[in-house]
């Protein structure tokens, strides 16, 4: 089991803290086994733990009856008790037994839930303040290599980082099986049930469009578009519906533009990326097909991971830069191709820079290249490197 350093080093200072550890993410990325970990590094006997997709918690599925559970398990101590809910969406109005928890014991409270939605909205009215959250993500290269070194950056394009692959050693067929179980747990469970949604089908066909179009540009209005081609009605409105319940559920992350000149946001149609490039594999087969729009993907995840807020940039001229990212008032600006070499390529990647004059750093990413060194003081580097070398 990989101990997943990161996150647990940013959720350590808040051990013992009178606020909610509240850790979200796409479900299967790892949730589970962080929140064991927490558990595990404590060496406590003052842990409750429960796990709501497990039959055996069926019986605390509704607030009152968690609430009354853990009151019976605490008694009269005034110890502090640590208590870990894992999927916590699954019981009926959950924040009232939370809050009624944090108020009336000494106890340190991680949760941790599939839905973005449920665990922000609902927090924020009952417990203001009172938490804070943690996104977790597959696992990046660097952790991927760290499972095993023998594992290849070509696996990593193929399979993505869901963890439990590891366990079947990322064996094709049976990576594929399960990638599009999860695909489908993640639709039915987080999307469709979460949602109330009613045609399944328009949903499958909408992800579908998505998953064909990673990294381009696109709105709600080209897909309804696109089933008037099919003779089919949707309207624009229930396309966005669609589409910002599968962000909720972490299937989807949805990059706006930014002119990179004036730094206004533009009212252009945004990009979509896939969290996990696996899923995309698994459900429309095209990762071996499209490598260079993988290899997008697995960037701006990977920034995304590192703290940035992430945009895609665009000058008055239509120049087009993959990434402009901000962290911590500093920019960082990238391009991704998948081979550097012609003449053509190399104007079209850093052209795009060269058009914007500020003093940020600048970067070109690529997986194969017959470049070699910086050019006019951007950095070019293959992206193998810069996912390992800049891991942590």
């Amino acid at each position: 089991m990989l101990c997943r350093i990161d996150y647990l080093q940013k959720i350590r200072p808040f051990i013992g803290k009178d606020v909610i550890k509240v850790i979200t993410g796409l479900r299967r990325s790892g949730k589970s086994v962080i929140l064991e970990q927490l558990r595990d590094g404590l060496n406590s006997s003052n842990t409750i733990y429960l796990n709501f997709e497990d039959l055996d918690t069926e019986q605390l599925l509704n607030y009152k009856a968690l609430h009354d559970y853990v009151c019976e398990k605490i008694g009269e101590s005034k110890e502090q008790f640590f208590l870990f809910f894992d999927e916590i969406q699954d019981v009926e109005n959950w924040e009232k037994a939370v809050n009624s928890l944090r108020v009336k014991f000494n106890v340190d409270i991680y949760i941790t839930g599939s839905n973005s939605k449920m665990l922000s909205s609902e927090l924020s009215t009952h417990i203001t303040g009172r938490y804070v959250e943690f996104v977790v993500h597959p696992f990046s290269f660097a952790e991927f290599k760290q499972l095993d070194d023998k594992y290849t950056f070509d696996e990593y394009l193929q399979h993505g980082g869901m963890p439990f692959l590891h366990s079947i050693n990322f064996e094709p067929q049976e990576s594929k099986k399960y990638l599009k179980d999860v695909f489908n747990s993640i639709l039915l469970k987080d999307v469709v049930k979460h949602n109330k949604i009613r045609d399944v089908d328009l949903l499958e066909r909408i992800v579908n469009y998505v998953l064909s179009n990673v990294g381009k540009q696109f709105s709600a209005t080209n897909i309804s578009n696109f089933f008037k081609q099919e003779k089919r009605i949707v309207a624009t409105e229930t396309v966005l519906n669609y589409l910002k319940a599968c962000e909720e559920a972490f299937l989807f992350k949805k990059l706006p533009y930014q002119d990179v000149i004036g730094k206004r946001m533009l009212n252009v149609n945004e990009k979509y990326y896939v969290v996990d490039h696996g899923l995309r594999e698994a459900v429309s087969g095209s990762n071996i097909k499209n490598q260079e729009i993988v290899l997008e993907n697995i960037v701006c995840l990977e920034l995304i991971r590192r703290g940035y807020e992430v945009k895609v940039g665009r000058s008055d001229e239509g120049k087009e830069i993959d990434f402009v990212c901000e962290r911590d008032g500093e920019k960082l600006y990238v391009q991704v191709c998948y081979i550097l070499s012609d003449e053509k390529t190399i104007e079209r990647e850093f052209s795009s820079l060269l058009h914007v004059r500020d003093n940020y750093p600048k970067v070109v990413l690529y997986k194969e290249s017959s470049f070699k060194g910086n050019y006019e003081g951007i950095l070019v580097m293959n992206v193998e490197k810069w996912l390992l070398e800049k891991a942590g």
